[in-house]
């Protein structure tokens, strides 16, 4: 619902999601984006990915609608400008190995994928946690910041909380 919200409010044209699985969210994410924008979607495994790609051709996305790329958001990253068209990306979902939130932020930084005013959303931050990435979005200036609190999906009963992210571009 966080996520939905967020897509209604802020209506971007381009949106990266890191984390693919099998496609739930991005199908979420594809419905709820306004008329002409782009989903690029990272998944580093290709077993995922062909599942995911059907889920997502299934529920009736095409491939100008939503680009399923397949390797590790490391190597990705990198690449998204030149390989892939995507110049900057509006709104970024972070759902994959909490490990890897830091690094990607910085490569999305380093390689001058986020606008100012850029939407970063962080699920699972508390658990299983992603402790460096907090961590560094709290000191580093660049980034407004709110803790959504939330549960598990599955286990109700396990806090949990999505970090949401205003990228200001700033530096302290």
């Amino acid at each position: 619902k966080i996520l939905e919200r967020l897509i209604y409010e802020k209506a971007p044209l381009s949106v990266l999601e890191l984390g693919t699985y099998c496609g739930y969210a991005t199908v979420l994410i594809a419905q709820s984006l306004p008329l002409g924008a782009r989903l690029y979607t990272v998944e580093m495994d290709a077993r995922k990915a062909t599942v995911a790609e059907k889920v997502i051709r299934l529920a009736g996305f095409d491939d100008d609608t939503v680009e399923l790329i397949v390797g590790p958001s490391e190597e990705v990253i990198p690449q998204l400008k030149e390989k892939h068209g995507l110049l900057q990306a509006d709104l970024v979902f972070m759902d994959h190995w909490k490990r890897c939130y830091l690094r990607d932020l910085q490569l999305l930084e380093a390689h001058d994928l986020l606008p100012e005013g850029a939407t970063i959303l962080a699920d699972n931050v508390i658990f299983p946690g992603a402790p460096q990435f907090l961590q560094y979005v709290k000191a580093c200036g660049k980034y407004q910041w709110k803790l959504h609190r939330t549960s598990l999906q599955y286990f109700r009963a396990i806090r949990d909380g999505m970090a949401q992210l205003t990228y200001t571009g700033l530096k302290r």
